[in-house]
């Protein structure tokens, strides 16, 4: 793949390092230090005249700067438009909460400020996105508005799009298909749809990137850059690495304008997740695809935002609501890769009940390390371990090892306390991140790279939620797969969040238990029997031991008691049964339930679980007799049980000697002495 070089440039005789250690650009009268390049992004800045439309699709920053180095006007004329539109804006607003006339003119200045960010281009384009899907965050006005930007930008014209058509497939479009619409039917921020048919009869959606994409692209980007390094030195307060997120953006927006990566990341979205239920991604015809060009399968569809529609159609839109953040989840926590642009444009509710996905160019993954201490954090959250929650920071960059984590806990103990005074399933994300802030702000946070582009997925898939039911809660439906996760992931991070969760001060908490089965058992794809199977498998093994002496000391306990109390029992009813009066009257203490009560209340929740067959237990027995930990288990808790018989015997009996009276224990008076 080639290095990026925007369109019209000279080739520049110094290397991209002599390039970016030149002299400091001066951006709206900012002057900026260039920011190290790092080494992976370090290659030789080559420009092919050829390509079309100049766009070599790789982000480059060392090429990218050392062409926008030798062009301040340039920058200057992009800088001082942006500002001058937003300065206009800003006053404008201000005026009218002068004058009182906000409410009046709060349509007309909704439609200024999407004019503002269609012109701007596509990286504006898509914050007014990611806005629009917010209606806790953004007036309805001002929604209606933002939301045009999904599909309604002015397109481009169609005369170019079929240019483009026959550079990249190698014919004209009335050759390669059967149909094509006169005009686009939809146009977003890189490019625009037509609907048409293709010979063999398949409807189809085509979808033609935008011209001179790169140039604008590119520009920005540089722009936004160069003011992440400035803000990066010159506010100590700011600790992310705010250039190493927008490089992050960067990465994402240039495989976005690469259509033979969008088709190859919907095939691969389509075999992580097509299989989920009512989840539903359209197929890519690679034999009309290509860089600037992409076919793919023709969806009938309505937005998730379009709620009178859908249940006009007799569709719930909570249930599909549901089915995205049970995909989304697995997107971040199973298999890392995710749909970072899910806004309601690319969303659709079929016919038949649905949730479509569209649009597979700005993807990302999440690594295995970051997506189990996700998981992690979940847990320490729901747990109330503000330590172990602490460690989780640590362990997913926002911390670095070295910090003092002493004065953060109490701070997370105070911010989360109060949120966890109900229940996790209350929380919402928004509300999370918003405490999260001020903590941030306080402490020696930083935000990682991978980080921004997951939470902007989840905060805009929120948002669509929340426009559905004002009442919904991401985290409630989020809980049952993490538990699920828990009991049924054999990773040892989750094994050791498990046991995390189960014992405090070294008492196994049969409640959380309890509640993990309760949750799990409302994820679709949760099986039992692999819980079960997994389940004995970990605890006899190595890794088990803790648990196993945990559990023979709790049943120890369990069937010490219980025997105590039917022994008490059955004395009673027999002193009754002949008549005899006991010295003291057996009084039985209303106890809480003891662990044979909670193991009675285990079993039942298992049975209730769907899938659960009683009769796949009975191959499960010979497997653990024949495991030596589980002889070792019996005989620890027999050995206990003799332990507790003998000690209680050996107390009582002890206890007898002191009460007796010690003149009866004297030899009688009458025998010999010897013999006393």
């Amino acid at each position: 793949m080639q290095t990026f070089t925007p369109p019209n440039s000279d080739l520049d005789q110094s290397s991209p390092v002599q390039a970016v250690a030149s002299a400091t650009t001066s951006v709206a009268g900012i002057a900026i230090e260039p920011h190290p390049i790092p080494q992976e992004h370090l290659k030789s800045v080559q420009f092919d005249p050829a390509a079309p439309d100049a766009q070599n699709l790789q982000y480059d920053p060392a090429a990218i700067a050392a062409y926008y180095r030798q062009r301040p006007l340039q920058v200057w004329g992009r800088m001082l438009s942006i500002f001058w539109t937003f300065v206009q804006f800003v006053v404008s607003l201000w005026w009218d909460r002068r004058t009182n006339a906000i409410k009046r003119n709060q349509v007309k200045r909704a439609i200024r400020l999407r004019e503002i960010l269609t012109g701007l281009g596509p990286a504006y384009i898509k914050v007014g996105q990611a806005l629009s899907t917010r209606p806790d965050l953004v007036p309805p006005a001002y929604l209606e508005e933002l939301t045009l930007l999904q599909d309604q930008i002015p397109p481009f014209p169609h005369e170019i799009a079929y240019q483009f058509i026959r550079e990249e497939l190698g014919d004209s479009p009335d050759q390669i298909y059967a149909e094509l619409s006169a005009d686009p039917i939809a146009a977003a921020s890189l490019g625009q749809v037509y609907k048409g048919k293709l010979k063999s009869g398949e409807t189809v959606a085509v979808k033609v990137q935008r011209p001179g994409l790169a140039q604008r692209i590119t520009l920005d980007l540089y722009i936004l850059r160069s003011l992440a390094s400035w803000a990066n030195k010159s506010f100590k307060r700011i600790r992310s690495d705010l250039v190493a997120i927008m490089d992050e953006f960067g990465e994402r927006i240039f495989e976005e304008m690469d259509y033979n990566q969008e088709g190859r990341n919907a095939e691969r979205f389509a075999q992580l997740y097509g299989h989920l239920p009512d989840i539903y991604v359209p197929r890519i015809y690679w034999q009309y695809t290509n860089r600037r060009v992409l076919t793919m399968e023709w969806i009938t569809g309505t937005k998730l935002t379009q709620l009178e529609e859908i249940r006009r159609q007799g569709i719930d839109a909570g249930y599909l609501v549901e089915q995205g953040v049970q995909c989304s989840l697995r997107q971040l926590l199973e298999h890392g890769f995710f749909h970072a642009d899910p806004h309601p444009g690319n969303l659709l509710a079929t016919p038949d009940g649905k949730l479509a996905y569209l649009d597979f160019g700005m993807m990302s993954e999440v690594k295995p390390a970051q997506r189990y201490g996700l998981i992690e954090a979940v847990v320490h959250l729901v747990n109330r371990d503000f330590e172990g929650l602490a460690q989780d920071y640590v362990n997913l960059e926002f911390l670095t090892p070295d910090t003092d984590l002493t004065p953060i806990i109490p701070a997370f103990a105070s911010v989360f306390g109060n949120a966890l005074s109900g229940t996790v399933a209350e929380i919402n994300i928004k509300s999370i991140t918003d405490q999260l802030s001020a903590l941030m702000y306080e402490f020696p946070f930083r935000v990682p790279a991978y980080y921004a582009l997951i939470i902007r997925s989840l905060v805009t898939l929120e948002g669509i939620a929340i426009n559905v039911d004002p009442n919904f809660k991401v985290l409630s439906k989020a809980y049952p797969y993490v538990a699920k996760r828990l009991l049924t992931d054999p990773a040892p991070q989750l094994r050791a969040s498990l046991q995390d969760l189960l014992f405090k001060d070294g008492q196994f908490r049969w409640n959380r238990l309890e509640n993990l089965l309760t949750n799990a058992r409302s994820s679709a794809d949760y099986d039992i029997n692999l819980v079960l199977d997994q389940t004995i498998e970990f605890l006899f093994s190595e890794r088990g031991e803790f648990i196993r002496e945990k559990i023979a000391g709790e049943l120890v306990k369990g069937i010490d008691s219980a025997g105590q109390t039917a022994v008490e029992q059955t004395k009673a009813r027999i002193a009754a049964w002949v008549g005899l009066k006991l010295d003291a009257p057996v009084t039985l203490a209303v106890q809480p339930p003891n662990q044979l009560e909670h193991l009675g209340r285990i079993v039942n929740l298992l049975k209730d679980t769907p899938g659960f067959e009683p009769m796949q237990l009975l191959p499960l027995i010979p497997r653990i007799l024949a495991k030596p930990e589980a002889q070792m288990l019996g005989q620890q808790i027999v050995g206990g049980l003799a332990q507790r018989v003998a000690a209680r015997m050996i107390r009582e009996l002890l206890l007898n000697e002191r009460q007796s009276d010690p003149i009866d224990l004297a030899p009688p008076r009458s025998l010999p002495a010897s013999l006393a």
